[in-house]
């Protein structure tokens, strides 16, 4: 039987009922569908070879969504309220747009020149592959490149130099390197059945619903064909709706985004009590415990913990149980018991400060020829402290990644082990009808593409590590070390991940390896942690769009062309932007240089830069033990171990109690990770607009929660994004700022939240107790 790319884009027919689709309901082959019952409920056993998959629509729509979500993305990362607009966006949007190209382009065949490749505009329908393709280049840039938080420290914070190309490759490596792994172990963890990658389902079913018809005479089901968008009577379609709620979106954002930004946090009791300490530490949505508060703003709303649209009810309720009990019960007690010190410090920063209450000056303790840590000087300065929340964010995140492997271990263990058994029995057969259908019409990538990868990021990587006056800090022993450890911890992460769809973290690990090992230089530390941690998180998002690809019978060789383009077009336009922004933006990231109510306060690197110097620049020797601060916090390693053991036992005791089976711990633990930069206003408004539509929504009006819950989230970031950038372009790029008025703060008008209250302590703006 020959096999199918279609990667030459030559038409096909235009009536999808006259094309051969292999069909295992039909009766002519033995039916063995998937032994996972959520896959047998939501992904179709057929499959039409034919389909135009790699063409001219998939590379145009494809390369634009991916470069433009790349851009919008790292755009608003540097912003007050970053927003990251997924490829759902992208998803909906171009579904229009590739019809329009299917009904107008040409359809003429053209050859190339010396060659016996041939391609055409428009091949015929577009086709549920193209659209799929499309969504995995998007995704690509909307995933982020994580290595650009090494520019920006460098450039912003440290204030050094550091070459465009080093930069470069760093961005492009770390994003590149997991795709070997990939390979490594694709055979297992994407041709096997039992590695179901539960995360792409609403995907697969997603696209059913933009393709579906069913032709009941010969049983085919036949995708090719979009799902006509009729309205219901008194309502609207899909796509109108998409429409009006991105104009919609988009003309509000005019308000918080430029006229009002004080709408973002709105904190009224710190309005009432504008001269005391502790009500505005109570009040404050942004630098306190946020009681009342709340934002009348998309970007508050998702900007940190992404849309609450497209969470499910129970991990709304743990993230939410997990903030409360973190922020309301013990940060009060740790604060107002005066534990490390914590009166001394805001009660919510990211900040690192020294003994008397100051900003920590970093460059006190550092040897500015070497950029390492001068011992000396550190002992005569000060050791290193944070906020009491920030020291307790650290031990839960202890906590929250020996809890991810104790509750995986003690719910998930025996269906992991048993999984893996049948994996690896079943790994050089044919398996489901899946993966039969793929072996049987799709050649695979053949195995040197992905060594090739592999090979050429490590010697890059060497490059951009050895070479550029060794900016980068960390040796050739160092990053060989960082790909040893990626490389131990991507098989059995994937594993979890595609069982369970559970990832646990990496960066602690990997950020306490280095810090032990090699002490003292930040950019070696947070390069190490880039590479040990990327590599992973990328071969498992490779991994994952290679099944999601299996399931959507896309030929293998045009997923590995489309995501390895896709990586490096996002890679590029990620780093472009921030290189641009930082070079054109005057004190990006200084909140003490930059101008009232500017939004260029860089909340995620703030964060980053403090992990630099707290691993990297003093390490966890100086940090964690008892030559630190806080050596209490290793406990939160045992506490995590134990925590999952009491729900696992009460699950056990009592089957019929559902709830009691859906305490996560590991989510619990880790919902204030990210706090700071998430502030307590996020929190709530996530919370609250996620409870209203998974819950009351959901259950009083789940028609409509069906049909439009997904399209409600795309078209509020899309509508928020664009509103973005053309304020900025049009406005703010021109230094033309909105009205000045008492509403023109990015803050929330709580300037004593951030004060310390321990008697004697200074700090400007601040009353002395």
């Amino acid at each position: 039987m020959a096999r199918h790319e279609h990667e030459d884009g030559a038409p096909q027919s235009r009536n999808p009922s006259s094309e051969k689709i292999i069909d295992f309901y039909a009766g002519d082959y033995e039916v063995n569908d998937s032994p996972i019952e959520q896959v047998k409920l939501t992904v179709p056993i057929t499959d039409n070879p034919s389909e135009p998959v790699l063409t001219f629509r998939t590379w145009v729509l494809g390369l634009t969504s991916c470069a433009l979500l790349a851009f919008l993305n790292r755009f608003f990362s540097f912003r007050q309220n970053p927003l990251s607009v997924g490829p759902v966006a992208a998803q909906i949007i171009v579904l229009p747009i590739g019809r329009l190209m299917a009904s107008t382009l040409p359809t003429k065949v053209y050859q190339c020149p010396l060659t016996k490749w041939r391609f055409s505009l428009n091949p015929g329908p577009f086709s549920v592959k193209e659209h799929a393709l499309i969504t995995i280049f998007a995704g690509c840039g909307a995933g982020g490149v994580y290595a650009v938080h090494i520019v920006i420290i460098l450039k912003a914070f440290y204030k050094r130099s550091l070459h465009p190309v080093a930069a470069l490759l760093l961005a492009q490596t770390t994003q590149l390197l997991g795709y070997g792994w990939a390979g490594l172990f694709r055979k297992v963890l994407v041709d096997s059945p039992y590695m179901w990658w539960p995360q792409n389902l609403p995907q697969v079913s997603l696209f059913r619903q933009f393709y579906q018809s069913l032709n009941h005479d010969s049983k085919i089901l036949v995708r090719a064909l979009h799902e006509e968008q009729e309205r219901p009577r008194g309502g609207v379609s899909r796509l109108q709706f998409f429409i009006i709620i991105l104009v919609s979106s988009f003309a509000y954002y005019t308000v918080p985004g430029y006229l009002f930004p004080s709408l973002s946090a709105l904190s009224f009791i710190c309005w009432i009590w504008t001269d005391s300490v502790t009500m505005q530490q109570i009040g404050s949505g942004l630098n306190g415990l946020g009681i009342g508060s709340f934002g009348l703003d998309w970007s508050t709303v998702a900007s940190f913990l992404s849309s609450p649209l497209a969470f499910p009810l129970f991990a709304i309720v743990n993230m939410l149980i997990g903030f409360i009990l973190v922020i309301y019960v013990m940060l009060p007690i740790a604060y107002w018991t005066n534990i490390y010190d914590a009166k001394r410090f805001p009660i919510f920063s990211c900040e690192t400060f020294d003994y008397s209450g100051q900003v920590y000056n970093v460059s006190r303790i550092l040897n500015q020829k070497t950029f390492d840590l001068d011992v000396g000087a550190y002992n005569s300065y000060s050791r290193v402290y944070v906020s009491v929340l920030f020291a307790l964010n650290y031990g839960l995140s202890f906590a929250g990644l020996v809890a991810s492997l104790s509750h995986v271990a003690l719910f998930d263990g025996k269906h992991i082990w048993q999984t893996w058994g049948n994996a690896k029995s079943e790994s050089e057969e044919f398996g489901d009808v899946h993966t039969r259908l793929m072996k049987k019409y799709y050649d695979p990538v053949p195995h040197w593409w992905f060594h090739a990868c592999l090979i050429t990021s490590i010697v890059f990587s060497l490059i951009a590590c050895e070479g550029f006056d060794k900016a980068l800090q960390l040796p050739w022993w160092g990053f060989l070390l960082s790909v040893a450890v990626s490389f131990i911890f991507t098989l059995p992460v994937s594993v979890i991940t595609a069982t369970t769809n559970q990832a646990p973290g990496l960066n602690v690990i990997t950020e306490m390896i280095i810090g032990y090992l090699y002490p003292g230089r930040p950019i070696a530390n947070v390069t190490f942690k880039t590479y040990g941690t990327i590599s992973t998180n990328q071969a498992i998002s490779f991994l994952s769009d290679l099944k999601l690809g299996h399931y959507m019978k896309i030929p293998p060789k045009s997923m590995f062309i489309v995501q390895l383009a896709g990586t490096i077009v996002a890679s590029s336009f990620c780093f472009g932007t921030a290189w641009w922004l930082l070079e054109s933006v005057e004190n990006i990231c200084d909140k003490n240089l930059l101008p009232e109510g500017s939004p260029w306060t860089c909340p995620g690197d703030d964060v980053f830069y403090s992990a630099s110097i707290i691993w990297g620049v003093v390490g966890p020797g100086r940090m964690f033990t008892s030559a630190g601060n806080y050596p209490e916090m290793n406990w939160f390693f045992l506490i995590g171990l134990l925590l999952p053991v009491p729900g696992w036992y009460l699950a056990r005791k009592f089957p019929t109690t559902k709830w009691l089976g859906k305490i996560h711990w590991p989510i619990i633990l880790g919902a204030t990770s990210k706090m700071p930069p998430t502030r307590a206003v996020h929190f709530w408004s996530w919370g609250a607009v996620g409870l209203f539509f998974n819950y009351y929504i959901f259950r009083k009006y789940k028609t409509w929660w069906a049909r439009h819950t997904y399209i409600l989230s795309a078209a509020l970031d899309a509508g928020l994004a664009f509103m973005g950038v053309f304020l900025y372009f049009a406005l703010q790029g021109n230094n033309i700022e909105g009205p000045h008025w008492w509403g023109n703060s990015n803050g929330d008008h709580c300037p004593l939240a951030t004060c310390p209250t321990s008697p004697g302590i200074k700090v400007e703006g601040c009353p002395v107790f």
